[in-house]
């Protein structure tokens, strides 16, 4: 080894004074020891120089390594591929010029590494220099890269990109074997209240609690991917109809328990579609639509509760879908209309009122009534345009037929539970009202009992605003939901309407007639008037009378009728009763 003076000198370092053929071994030795990855030479497979931060990565002193480990001692015993053995030359060890291989720290842990060597002559003899990369942080990184193209990054379940290739696999394997599997879709019922109502953080907690629950309630073999929103996959393999029947049961039991979230008691209810192969499809395209079509058939079925699919169901789906369709058209041609129901004051039998009531006139069907696409148009979002527009509608009628000399009625108009939660919906009233010049105090919307309960503390916040503007509220459906009188007595409705079916059967039913008459002093006690919906007879007219009610509505009075001919029916009055 050449002494202090020797040009080929590096450094001196404890004993890490190296001999090289370097052009500056002062400038190297400067370099490496600031550098901040891992600098080495070896030479006869020993360590001649080690800098800092290679040292602080596998956690040795120095001279721990310097002359006594050497390169192959800090990597995997079957890393030979970092090693070339040369033939000649006298058998030195020659490193392969840049590989990728796992690293062992002296505590033992693992990491990987990159290391990039170069030949070196030190004392005529040759040797290698190195560079070693941890390469943590960009497997680390890869792993993530990988884990978001693959899992959901909400509730890290598989998402669809993972599930469609596992599928592949399952229908390889199915077909293979000729062995069964079953597809289940779930989708969770009226998830889009919660959002509305406890804000988008919470619903997303929610989703990660429900995915939790269905998790410890599958199998290991099972898998169950989330597919965006509120909608999951479950891919059950070697599972016939009665395996998948019974799966389908734990999940509903599974989320019978209310989830505990951000201190909210929430209880989410799920639909499910079941679908098997081969029976109901071959390829997965198929299988997927399928089971989305059963989950439909769940939901249109009460919710909560599970269907298998069945030939008959793409018949009715694609009704649905032109049901759609035409409903789109129909919002864009101008094909929706309005007929009006009379409200009629008891005490006096005057019509003081009408309800508006929307109707579709179908340029093929002729009228449509709004039990066969409301429900359509609450699950496509229409149903938001299609209420604008009967409100503003109404309130233009409602001015018109002041303007035609008839006198001041109130104008009653339901609301749809997602058209009064949208976002803006007081400034569409006022907005109406203002286009139509009606007087505020002549428009009454009607919300359900249930409408405004959901997320009541919110909802109060609406009711106050459309009340300080003017305009009449009433509470429909009611005694059918779960009002709470401490709420009620808070809400600024003026109004309660008896739900029909306590109506329908009250000549006969003591049952109804102690609900009704119930509902009646209870509106007599907080002030509000009282409207009875659904009369079709005499008998219930005269116990609803007798009750006190103030107001009623049915067909016993008149069906809906287009506006040509209600203006009849409010200029004869045909039920004021006689002195």
């Amino acid at each position: 080894m050449s002494d202090g003076r020797s040009k080929g000198r590096v450094g001196a370092r404890g004993d890490q004074t190296v001999a090289t053929s370097m052009a500056d071994p002062v400038a190297f030795t400067a370099a490496a020891e600031t550098a901040q990855v891992g600098l080495y030479i070896q030479q006869d497979g020993l360590f001649r120089y080690v800098n800092p931060f290679l040292a602080r990565q596998f956690g040795y002193a120095a001279e721990e390594l310097v002359g006594q480990r050497g390169p192959l001692d800090l990597v995997l015993a079957d890393a030979e591929s970092f090693r070339l053995e040369a033939r000649g030359g006298g058998g030195a060890d020659v490193y392969a010029p840049a590989c990728e291989t796992i690293a062992r720290r002296q505590d033992g842990s693992m990491f990987p590494v990159r290391i990039v060597s170069a030949p070196l002559t030190i004392d005529g003899r040759p040797a290698t220099t190195g560079t070693v990369f941890d390469l943590s942080a960009q497997r680390a990184a890869e792993a993530r890269i990988r884990e978001l193209a693959d899992f959901d990054s909400l509730t890290g379940l598989p998402n669809r990109r993972l599930l469609l290739d596992r599928l592949l696999q399952l229908v390889a394997g199915a077909e293979r074997e000729e062995t069964p599997f079953a597809l289940l879709c779930l989708d969770l019922d009226n998830f889009k209240r919660i959002n509305d109502s406890f804000g988008h953080s919470v619903g997303d907690e929610l989703l990660c609690a429900v995915a939790r629950r269905l998790c410890s309630a599958v199998r290991r073999v099972d898998t169950l991917a989330r597919l965006g929103g509120d909608e999951f996959i479950l891919a059950m393999p070697g599972t016939a109809a009665a395996g998948a029947a019974d799966l389908a049961r734990r999940l509903l039991d599974a989320c019978n328990a209310p989830f505990i979230v951000a201190g909210h008691d929430l209880t989410v209810t799920p639909s499910l579609g079941v679908t098997t192969y081969p029976q109901d499809g071959k390829d997965i395209e198929t299988l997927l639509r399928n089971a989305d079509v059963a989950m439909y058939k769940a939901k249109e079925q009460g919710r909560n509760t599970f269907q298998f699919y069945t030939a008959e169901m793409n018949t009715a789906t694609f009704e649905r879908l032109m049901l759609e369709g035409n409903l789109r058209r129909a919002v864009r041609n101008g094909e929706l209309l309005l007929h009006y129901q009379p409200l009629v004051h008891l005490g006096s039998g005057r019509i003081i009122g009408v309800e508006a009531l929307v109707r579709w006139h179908h340029p093929d069907l002729g009228l449509i009534m709004p039990d066969r696409f409301i429900h359509v148009a609450e699950e496509t979002g229409l149903i938001n345009p299609i209420g604008d527009w009967v409100l503003g509608e109404a309130c233009r009628q409602a001015q018109a037929w002041i303007a035609a000399g008839l006198p001041p009625l109130v104008m009653a108009v339901n609301v749809a539970p997602e058209q009064f939660r949208q976002t803006g919906f007081v400034a569409a009233v006022a907005g109406a009202l203002a286009n139509s010049g009606l007087d505020p105090m002549l428009l009454e919307l009607e919300v359900t009992e249930r409408t405004v309960m959901n997320g009541a503390e919110v909802n109060i916040g609406t009711l106050t605003a459309l009340h300080r503007m003017g305009v009449e509220l009433s509470l429909d459906d009611f005694g059918t939901g779960y009002s709470s009188l401490a709420y009620l007595k808070r809400f600024p409705v003026g109004k309660l309407k008896i739900d029909r079916s306590f109506v329908r059967d009250l000549e006969h039913d003591a049952d109804d007639q102690a609900i009704a008459s119930t509902i009646v002093s209870m509106g007599r006690s907080l002030r509000l008037a009282v409207l009875a919906e659904g009369v079709e007879s005499r008998e219930q007219l005269v116990l609803l009378r007798a009750m006190g009610c103030d107001m009623a509505q049915g067909y016993f009075f008149s069906r809906p009728l287009p506006g040509e001919e209600i203006i009849e029916l409010l200029r004869r009055q045909p039920f004021l009763l006689k002195e």
